[in-house]
């Protein structure tokens, strides 16, 4: 059902921001530093277990309820088009436990986008009532299969990802295996599941993703490894000079976290793309580096860290080649800012960020970014990988998309209710306002979170 947001929502999210920016003023004049949060936010605080007779011993219910308050300047790249929203979302599971190999899951979804104007309302922001995950899982000890509608992750989710911070999500449906425990091997096959707001999701005919990822975590001390070998095999593309034919593209790399002696710490992910497209040949690659230090003798523990982030671009050298990054199906929120206006294409980017911990159930985050084409004579692409600003035919006049600052703060209040609020603003570059595209944009939020679960 929608709603339109009333008044003292709006008046809570402005006081809100208010806060964050005198947040902000204070810290940043303690620290003198720009920061960018490093990794995809991940999910905290527990899921608060209730206990009922009536729920049967083999079966387990749950339920994620989260509401987001967002507003965005110059919505579109249309100075002055404000929008003020809310985002909710409620999805709901049943675990049945029949014996012990097999757990049967299935769960629902329903999201809405409430006081945005369907012409302005995403993709990613609504799907009516509808089944997200619904599997089969079957395990003995180290080995488990699973079948059916389920979700993906590699790594910190820069390639493979179920894009929570969307309100949709993502899944995916086919098989999957793993073998082992701390190291592990997985396999699967599947294809991504299709959102329709108004009518029944697909995962679309045959099974167009495939994959090999492995989990290596007592090899090197203090170090996680997870090398993959992605296969995106789609039926039907059109090629650079027009001809239709098939698609068979081959991701390979590895994914890293390590810890290091004196506090120091970095993580990243390179791969590798090869394939063909059509007529076309492939021939692409990106590399996310990062590098921090924390110091957990200080007050409010800072952690500082730098990043760079590179995917090519194509450079039209050679007709017959692509050499534009495939993003594939990341989690892309705060890879290049809160705004999340870029997708990892055609991009690369230098970051800081800087983390505090005043307490266990308290973080805050300061971000600070510059943007830049790969190359300026390939487009500039959205976080969903589409074109967002294509290139003129003797490419753009600068590569510079822009930079970025960010706030952030999350806090758990009695460990299962999370609070998330933020605000981003982008400075375009010389590349987007010699395109139409020079509105800065202000970007803020307000969420909340709460799962639990009921069990015999």
């Amino acid at each position: 059902m929608r709603r339109v947001v009333d008044v003292a929502m709006v008046c809570r999210l402005r006081s809100a921001m208010a806060g964050v920016s005198v947040m902000v003023a204070v810290l940043v004049s303690a620290s003198s530093v720009l920061a960018q949060q490093a990794l995809y936010p991940l999910k905290e605080g527990i899921v608060q277990p209730f206990h009922s007779s009536d729920v049967p011993s083999w079966m387990t219910l749950d339920m994620e309820l989260r509401g987001r308050t967002e507003e965005q300047t110059s919505l579109g790249y249309v100075s002055g088009k404000d929008r003020l929203y809310e985002l909710t979302r409620a999805w709901g599971g049943m675990t049945a436990v029949p014996t012990n190999w097999l757990t049967i899951y299935a769960q629902f979804l329903d999201l809405h986008a409430l006081g945005l104007p369907l012409r302005d309302t995403a993709a990613n922001m609504r799907d009516a009532f509808d089944l997200r995950q619904g599997y089969l899982d079957f395990h003995y000890k180290p080995v488990q299969f699973v079948v059916g509608r389920q979700e993906l992750r590699i790594g910190d989710e820069r390639v493979v990802g179920i894009s929570d911070w969307t309100n949709t999500s993502r899944t995916w449906g086919g098989f999957y295996m793993r073998v082992g425990n701390k190291n592990q091997l997985n396999l699967f096959s599947t294809s991504v599941v299709a959102i329709h707001p108004t009518s029944l999701d697909t995962h679309g005919a045959g099974l167009t993703f495939h994959g090999v990822h492995a989990k290596l975590a007592t090899f090197v001390p203090n170090t996680t490894i997870e090398p993959f070998v992605l296969v995106l095999a789609l039926p039907r593309v059109t090629s650079q000079q027009g001809v239709i034919g098939s698609q068979t593209e081959v991701t390979f790399g590895s994914y890293y976290d390590t810890k290091l002696p004196l506090g120091f710490d970095s993580s990243g992910t390179l791969d590798l793309q090869r394939g063909s497209y059509s007529n076309d040949s492939i021939d692409a690659g990106a590399a996310i580096v990062r590098g921090g230090n924390g110091a957990k003798n200080l007050p409010w523990h800072p952690h500082l860290e730098g990043e760079y982030d590179y995917a090519t671009g194509n450079t039209h050298t050679n007709l017959d080649r692509i050499g534009t990054y495939n993003q594939q199906y990341p989690s892309n929120h705060n890879a290049f800012g809160l705004v999340d206006l870029f997708g990892f294409q055609n991009i690369k980017q230098r970051r800081l960020n800087l983390q505090l911990t005043p307490r266990g159930d308290f973080q805050v985050l300061f971000q600070g970014g510059s943007l830049h084409a790969a190359t300026i004579h390939d487009s500039i692409y959205s976080g969903a990988g589409a074109s967002l600003i294509a290139a003129p035919t003797d490419g753009f006049k600068s590569d510079d998309i822009g930079s970025e600052f960010d706030a952030s703060a999350k806090y758990i209040f009695h460990k299962s209710f999370v609070t998330n609020i933020g605000v981003g603003h982008f400075f375009p570059g010389e590349l987007m306002t010699s395109e139409n595209h020079g509105a800065p944009l202000t970007y803020a939020y307000l969420g909340f979170t709460y799962r639990f679960k009921v069990e015999h």
